[in-house]
């Protein structure tokens, strides 16, 4: 370490502090009773500041570089702007000791002899606190946290933000030992706050923040009057009554003088993120230095040793960039580092280390010797067992016990010295001086051997691995190479700084100088590189370089070097230069060179290195031919040329060798028809012929399929090209050969259409299918890709595929829950067992997902199934019974929709009495068992709610009677019960209005009737609403025997004409008045209406009479008052006759089912369809 002065002033009275401003670029001194302002660069006074009155003590400057404080004797406490500019004023009781700011929040810590304050621009005011004793000196922590102060009676206080203290550290000499300077540790890479304490009982002390010292006072054995850190805390300084400024380690160690003066420092700081010091001194001298630490260190091949922080030792291996640090807790003067040793020159002492292994990677030393005296000596070398100190013009030699065993006294000054190897006890040294002599030194032997002279000042020395050639750097940066045998200097070259031969190659070496790295192969021309720094070491690819501080390997490709020689075909040091380390193209270049100059030895090295096989196999048979006595060495560079793709050359070499045939070989193996074919000329056509062949087997196997189909095609080997194109997926290519084809051609067409199906081209599959003729195909292929509009258009031009088309069109409707769809698909097909399998499953799933008018509609459907099935003679009687079933379940389930609706949902819209009706029509049809999803609980309850609110009460109490012997739900328990007990309340008896009139006989049916929904007198069923199950004024005839329907038909259309009765009223006139009467006899009823009197039936049969009616009867009838159910065969027509001719029923030509005309068109426009079977009203199909 130097300290070199950059610039010096001299102030008329005693500097007592001073302050940076934080980038550096000022400096504030408190001088008497001013402040001078410097430029740092220079030393420029800038200006006086002059505010105090008396002598100024102290000035600290805020880490925002905004403001700085001075303190003054005259107890004020002046705050500044940065532009020198005073803002502030304060005062405290006693003159200002000490000020420091905050380093976080700016707050100022301003001491005086008996107490403190702390001000932020915040506050107005300054909270002041009382000291037991003179305050010297304060210092803030990192992070802002706390503020110790040093007292004069040898206590340091800790306080918090708000001037509490927190703890408290007495120093062991007390008032003897008064504090004079602290300062914490500014590193923020250590774990604790540290501070270092400097009192005049000349001690420097480390304490932490809780109290707590760290280690053993230092003794100083001067009066410290000012301690600083450096920016990041690796050093420390200390001036004070001995007339110098001190370095010390962090840990208090000392590490020299930064400069003596005159008279006591005061003050010393260290410009802030640079080497440079400031101190200022009691006679007003100002001193600024700029301290250089020198680069200590040592290298021995991968290892390198070099100093850390003055005290530490780093031994570094440069290939693993493994590091190990060694800790001498004092200044490390010098480091030589050999093989397994390490010196380390401490300022009383050498050590020697050694490794505890023979291992080469191993990195830890352990201390081998001691020599324990003061050397002073340029430089410091180590060998196995000696140690060499170089002193001006002598070298001496000592043993590890520090015993002198020789020394050598030189003509002139040493320049470089260097171990250049030997056995244990007699290594070499390599000696270059002043005047240009280089030497050759033994350790066991006096006699220096003199190796050349020349005639300028040796900078730098390297001995080539054979000891053969000497590389000197001169003081003109001249690289200068030397054979040590014949003294001749081989060449020389300019600008060099450093120079190192190639450990594992001869003719190599490097060296480095303006900015450049060079590499120089035996006389080639140098090759070079950007490269900062010095070379100090090179072995094999790797060049250690020194940069500033830090070394480093750099992995440098010998690929200049390696090409040199490969352009004077010298292979085999190219292949020496080559193992150094090349890149993977480099050694195939040198492969490709060696063997294209039949210097198959390196070549085959070179291949194996690149691990390429294919090559290996040519050189190993190439020896193989040899041995077996091949000589022509056209034909070996022939198969070379050939495995190299050089294949006109090859081509060449084997004609001129008479070895035309391997040259055509050679094309059609790779093949290059068309240079086959220039090759042949106009040769004999098999042979040409035999070449296309092979050209198209090529063009099939190889990647080039669209020229093997276009070749294929014009040979005629469509099946080929057929399968190379839809391998391929080309389906523009597949429909050209396609249409090119005639259609007799069937099996290459067939293999088409195969692709296009795969290949998703359904539209070209047809197109190729009705070429052939193939319908069933197309059918199948229809169906397979699900374009069912076209499959149907086929089916209906070609009715035997309907049944190809119909069933996998219904079973993709029902895999796809079109459930309806698929239903009449399979009805359509003619698959009515799986129509009927399907409606029945349809019609189970909305039972059971409790959607009745679903349900309706899908046993509506499957009656009219077994209708339709019912014209199969064997099957009809079955099928009509199935028929009647499933009509009934469709009128009781359509029914109770609305009854589970009420049940169910809390908001009904249906009439009262419709549920009356309807819980009356089911509870009269539910004689026999109760159909699965019916509930007679929710017919019952529906029934008896609805009876006492339309005053039905004997009917309410029946109803109420049979839900008393059934399991009633909780939710409707309550209700019921409340209802069983209100309606005893009431008559017992029900509404006359609500009793059904038989339009046959005229007899009031009772509501509660057990022979179900027939009168009780005439037992004609009675024809019911489908939708308020009303009673409808309808009568069923049936027509007389011989009669067809289409005769009844036309006999109702003929619309005969009747007999205009006479008028019932009799009008006769008198002197004053008008009489008007009624003339009617029982007689005349009836006698207009033939209809009429065949109602009549024989009173008290219990056997159901039917109307039964003639041709004249038939005539009679109006058509408007006849509705007609038209069912298909097997059943019957049913003929009904409206007895209301003015009260409008309509019956839906679909379902037959009768309703009060106004309900069914309203039901209509609701639904857009009939409620009962869906019939959509723009359907005009019967």
């Amino acid at each position: 370490m130097r300290a070199v002065l950059t610039w010096r002033d001299k102030a008329e009275q005693c500097i007592y502090d001073l302050a940076f401003k934080p980038d550096g670029t000022q400096l504030i001194l408190a001088a008497g009773n001013r402040l001078l302002v410097y430029d740092t660069s220079d030393g420029t006074l800038l200006q006086p500041l002059k505010g105090h009155k008396d002598t100024v003590y102290c000035v600290a400057y805020a880490k925002d570089g905004k403001r700085f404080a001075s303190g003054s004797a005259d107890k004020s406490i002046i705050i500044w702007t940065s532009k020198l500019e005073g803002i502030l004023k304060y005062t405290h009781n006693d003159s200002i000791q000490c000020v420091s700011y905050n380093p976080v929040t700016h707050q100022l810590a301003s001491c005086s002899s008996s107490d403190f304050g702390l001000w932020s621009p915040e506050q107005k005011s300054v909270s002041k606190h009382k000291s037991s004793s003179k305050i010297t000196c304060c210092s803030w922590t990192n992070d802002g946290q706390y503020l110790a102060l040093g007292m004069a009676n040898g206590i340091i206080s800790i306080r918090n933000k708000n001037g509490e203290e927190k703890v408290k550290i007495e120093r062991p000499g007390g008032s003897l030992s008064p504090i004079w300077s602290i300062c914490w540790n500014p590193s923020r890479e250590e774990h604790n706050d540290i501070l270092a304490v400097a009192d005049w009982g000349q001690k420097l002390s480390f304490y932490q923040l809780s109290g707590k010292q760290i280690g053993k006072d230092r003794p100083l054995n001067f009066d410290p009057c000012c301690i600083s850190y450096f920016t990041k805390g690796e050093y420390i300084l200390v001036g004070g009554s001995d007339k110098q400024v001190s370095l010390f380690t962090k840990d208090g160690v000392r590490l020299g003088t930064v400069g003596e003066q005159n008279s006591w420092v005061w003050t010393c700081r260290v410009k802030p993120d640079s080497n440079y010091v400031v101190v200022g001194c009691q006679d007003g001298t100002i001193s600024f230095y700029q301290l250089i630490f020198s680069t200590v260190h040592g290298l021995y091949k991968d290892r390198y040793a070099y100093r850390d922080s003055m005290t530490d030792v780093i031994v570094q291996h440069l290939i693993t960039e493994q590091k190990v640090r060694i800790k001498c807790r004092e200044l490390v003067k010098k480091i030589a580092i050999y093989k397994n040793r390490l010196a380390i020159q401490l300022p009383e002492k050498i050590l020697i280390y050694e490794l505890y292994s023979d291992d080469s990677a191993d990195m830890h030393y352990r201390v081998k010797e001691k020599i324990v005296k003061k050397f002073e000596c340029n430089l410091l070398v180590v060998c196995a067992d000696h140690i060499i100190l170089c002193q001006e013009k002598r070298l001496q030699c000592l043993s590890f016990s520090g015993v002198k065993e020789r020394e050598w006294q030189m003509e002139s000054l040493i320049r470089y010295i260097k171990v250049i190897g030997g056995p244990a006890g007699r290594e070499g040294l390599l000696v270059g001086l002043k005047n240009g002599q280089i030497l050759k030194i033994f350790v066991d032997n006096l006699f220096a051997i003199v190796l050349l002279k020349q005639a300028t000042a040796v900078r730098c020395l390297d001995m080539s691995a054979s000891r053969n050639k000497l590389a000197v750097v001169d003081e003109n940066d001249t690289c200068l190479v030397y054979d040590i045998h014949t003294k001749e200097l081989l060449f020389q070259e300019p600008n060099a700084n450093s120079v190192a031969w190639n450990t594992q190659c001869e003719d190599m070496l490097c060296f480095s100088g303006g900015g450049y790295l060079n590499i120089k192969a035996s006389t080639f021309p140098v090759h070079q590189q950007k490269l900062q720094g010095f070379v100090v070491g090179y072995n094999g690819s790797k060049i250690f370089c020194l940069h500033v501080f830090s070394m480093s390997a750099v992995e440098v490709p010998q690929s200049a070097p390696m090409y040199q020689y490969l352009d004077r075909k010298m292979f085999k040091e190219a292949y020496q230069i080559a193992c150094l380390g090349v890149t993977d193209t480099d050694w195939r270049e040198l492969a490709m060179e060696a063997l294209e100059g039949l210097e198959f030895e390196t070549a085959k090295k070179a291949f194996t290195r690149v691990q390429d096989l294919r090559y290996l196999e040519l050189i190993s048979s190439i020896e193989e031919r040899k041995k077996r006595g091949e000589t022509n060495n056209d034909l070996f560079l022939a198969d070379v040329f050939s495995y190299q793709g050089k294949f006109h050359e090859a081509a060449k070499l084997y004609k001129r060798s008479g070895h035309e045939n391997l040259a055509l070989d050679m094309y059609t193996d790779l093949c290059m028809f068309e240079y086959a074919k220039d090759f042949l000329g106009s040769g004999d056509p098999k042979e040409t012929r035999l070449l296309i062949t092979k050209q198209a087997d090529w063009a099939r196997n190889i990647n080039e399929p669209k020229a093997a189909v276009e070749m294929y095609i014009s040979a005629g080997e469509h099946a080929k090209a057929i399968e190379i194109s839809g391998s391929h997926g080309w389906v523009d290519m597949l429909i050209d050969i396609a249409r090119k084809l005639d259609k007799a051609e069937r099996e290459p067409l067939l293999m088409c259409a195969s692709y296009f199906k795969k290949l998703d081209s359904p539209g070209y599959a047809a197109e190729t299918y009705l070429k052939i003729g193939d319908l069933k195909s197309l059918v199948q292929l229809y169906v397979d890709t699900k374009r069912w509009d076209e499959a149907f258009a086929l089916g209906e031009k070609h009715p035997e595929f309907k049944d190809d088309i119909y069933v996998p069109y219904a079973q993709w409707l029902a895999e796809n829950d079109r459930f309806e769809e698929a239903q009449k698909a399979f009805h359509k097909a003619g698959r009515q067992g799986e129509a009927v399998r399907v409606l029945e499953q349809l019609t189970h799933n909305a039972v059971v997902e409790s959607r009745f008018n679903d349900a309706a509609y899908y046993y509506w459907m499957l009656s009219m199934q077994c209708l339709d099935m019912a014209q199969d003679p064997a099957q009809k009687d079955v099928m009509l019974e199935k028929f009647h079933h499933f009509q009934h379940l469709a009128e009781l389930y359509h029914g109770y929709q609305t009854i589970h609706r009420y049940t169910e949902e809390p908001f009904s819209f249906d009439l009262p009495e419709t549920l009356f009706n309807i819980s009356k029509f089911l509870l009269h049809s539910l004689t026999k068992a109760t159909p699965l999803g019916i509930s007679k609980v929710n017919t019952l309850f529906t029934l008896a709610k609805q009876s006492k609110a339309l005053g039905a009460y004997k009917l309410a109490r029946h109803a109420y009677d049979k839900l008393r012997g059934l399991q009633i739900p909780a939710r409707i328990q309550k209700s019921i019960e409340l209802g069983t007990l209100t309606i005893r309340s009431k008559p017992f008896h029900d509404s006359e209005e609500l009793v059904p009139l038989c339009y046959r006989c005229s007899t009031n049916n009772p509501l509660l009737n057990n022979l179900g929904n027939v009168c009780i007198n005439c037992r004609q069923p009675f024809i019911f609403s489908a939708s308020s199950y009303e009673v409808l004024h309808l009568v069923e005839f049936y027509l007389e025997e011989g009669i067809t329907d289409e005769e009844a038909v036309a006999l109702i259309d003929l619309e005969a004409p009747r007999h205009k009765r006479e008028g019932k009223w009799r009008e006769t006139s008198s002197n004053n008045s008008q009489t008007l009467r009624l003339d009617e006899t029982m007689d005349s009823i009836g006698e207009d209406d033939p209809f009429t009197a065949k109602l009549s039936f024989e009173q008290g049969s219990s056997e159901f009479v039917p109307v039964v009616v003639n041709r004249s009867v038939l005539r009679s009838m109006s058509r408007r008052d006849v509705l007609i159910k038209r069912w298909p065969p097997p059943l019957q027509w049913q003929y009904f006759r409206s007895l209301l001719p003015d009260a409008s029923i309509t019956m839906c030509p679909s379902c037959f089912q009768m309703f009060h005309s106004e309900d069914y068109e309203l039901l209509v426009l609701q639904h857009a369809c009939c409620p009962y079977c869906r019939r959509r009203i723009d359907d005009t199909s019967p």
